[in-house]
């Protein structure tokens, strides 16, 4: 038999529901949650009968005015609204359980921070056929390629 069956309130067993197995009852600030949860709890009063899962053979076989038929449809929509596409579901799984390079492949912290150090400053070249070079901490400042020179020169001397 299907143990799959919505949370009722003061009920001390872990609640699941559509065929999950993962489903909670809901706590926190979800309204739309906390309103699905309300309405199931509504749809299934006091039936022990487990509420089975969206379109299973099982919940075929229940009758138009069964009120956990509702609830199954209520449950599977509040499930997909939580966890959305299956597929992306399955896509992030893989993704999530893929292996990782073992632990003695990766860098370590002192390579991570030998890395993270910042690099010695180059200096400002200029270079044939490209414009002057702005001079960081000197505004104003162009350096620029002249005679196979490397000239300074202000803002106005550059067009020169």
């Amino acid at each position: 038999m299907n143990e799959n069956r919505v949370a009722r309130p003061g009920d001390k067993r872990p609640a699941a529901t559509a065929g999950t197995g993962a489903w909670r009852a809901p706590t926190g600030t979800d309204q739309v949650a906390l309103w699905a949860s309300a309405r199931v709890t509504e749809l299934i009063g006091d039936q022990r009968q487990p509420v089975p899962a969206y379109g299973t053979q099982e919940w075929q076989q229940l009758g138009t005015n069964d009120q956990r038929r509702f609830a199954a449809v209520l449950t599977a929509a509040e499930l997909w609204r939580q966890y959305g596409d299956e597929d992306a579901l399955l896509a992030w799984f893989k993704e999530a359980s893929a292996p990782h390079a073992p632990i003695a492949e990766r860098r370590t912290l002192a390579e991570l921070d030998a890395l993270a150090q910042p690099r010695p400053t180059r200096p400002v070249q200029a270079s044939e056929g490209w414009p002057p070079v702005a001079i960081p901490g000197r505004p104003g400042w162009y350096r620029c390629l002249r005679d196979g020179r490397q000239v300074d020169v202000q803002k106005r001397q550059v067009a020169a």
